[in-house]
This record gives C-alpha cells, sequence and structure tokens, in this order.
C-alpha cells in the first residue's frame, strides 16, 4: 500500500502526517511525503533568493516528515516539485498512483473569538469562491481515493 502525503511543515500537515501513522500503523504502508514550491513570478535576483529560500524550507520540513515517519517504524519517501501545488499534486498522483492522497484542509487559526470565528468562515468562503482551494481542486480531479483531514 502506497499513501501520498501533502506535506509543507505546516502545523496541520505535521498533524495530518501523525494522524496517517496511527490509522494505518497496522497496514505499515509506504509513505510518500510531496512538497510543492512555487516557481517565482519573474527571475529577478531577490524573487529567486526568496525561491530558493522556501525550496530549502520546503525541502527541511520533507526530511523532518520523513524522518518522523521512519521513526515511527514506516518507510517514507519524499518528493518535492516546484509549480502550483494543485497541478503538482495532481500531477504527481497520476506519476505515481497512490492507493490513497491525504491532504489537510487549510485554515486560518481564529482567536477563539465568536467575531474572529464568523470572519475566518468568511474569508475562507470567498477564496473557495473566488480562487479554489487545493482540497476542493484534487476532490474535483484526483484518480485516486482522496483523505482530507479537518484541522482541529
Amino acid at each position: 500500500m502506497k499513501i501520498m502525503i501533502a506535506y509543507d511543515g505546516s502545523r496541520n500537515a505535521k498533524l495530518a502526517l501523525a494522524q496517517v501513522v496511527n490509522m494505518f500503523r497496522c497496514n505499515q504502508p509506504l509513505l510518500v511525503l510531496v512538497g510543492v514550491v512555487e516557481n517565482p513570478l519573474d527571475a529577478t535576483d531577490n524573487n529567486e533568493a526568496l525561491f530558493q529560500q522556501e525550496y530549502d524550507e520546503v525541502k527541511q520540513h520533507l526530511q523532518e516528515g520523513v524522518a518522523f515517519a521512519t521513526g515511527e517504524g514506516f518507510q517514507a519517501e519524499q518528493l518535492l516539485a516546484e509549480g502550483d501545488a494543485r497541478k503538482m499534486l495532481l500531477q504527481a498522483t497520476r506519476k505515481l498512483a497512490p492507493d490513497l492522497l491525504v491532504i489537510a484542509r487549510h485554515s486560518h487559526q481564529p482567536d477563539g473569538g465568536i467575531i474572529a470565528k464568523s470572519l475566518t468562515y468568511f474569508v475562507d468562503e470567498l477564496d473557495y469562491m473566488t480562487f479554489g482551494s487545493v482540497s476542493s481542486f484534487l476532490a474535483r480531479r484526483a484518480e485516486c481515493p482522496l483523505l482530507i483531514l479537518p484541522s482541529p
């Protein structure tokens, strides 16, 4: 069994990895952690430096995620892609044909107040309607089962 996990080192991605480890421990699947770095919009030195910084950070997060998974007794690999996260994750599923793709739902943690929660909900809905999201994009296009883990 092969499980692909969209992994960027964020709090939600780390929680998703931990949940996958707990849920699938008895199956001992191969875990493939996929990180995506967006290409710079232009080729200026400043953008190239920012891109390289993001690339290094995502690579480090992937290495930490793989180390966590192997420490839990799993076989784990990493894949680092460059481009639009939605398209790169979709392309990775087509290339690697995982039995399951796992992604964590993105969230902006509100401060806990009702106004902040309402505003966050409104912004999330507006973002979904206007730009779409990685999870909704993959839910419509992925050719493998997709598990979207909620953020606590």
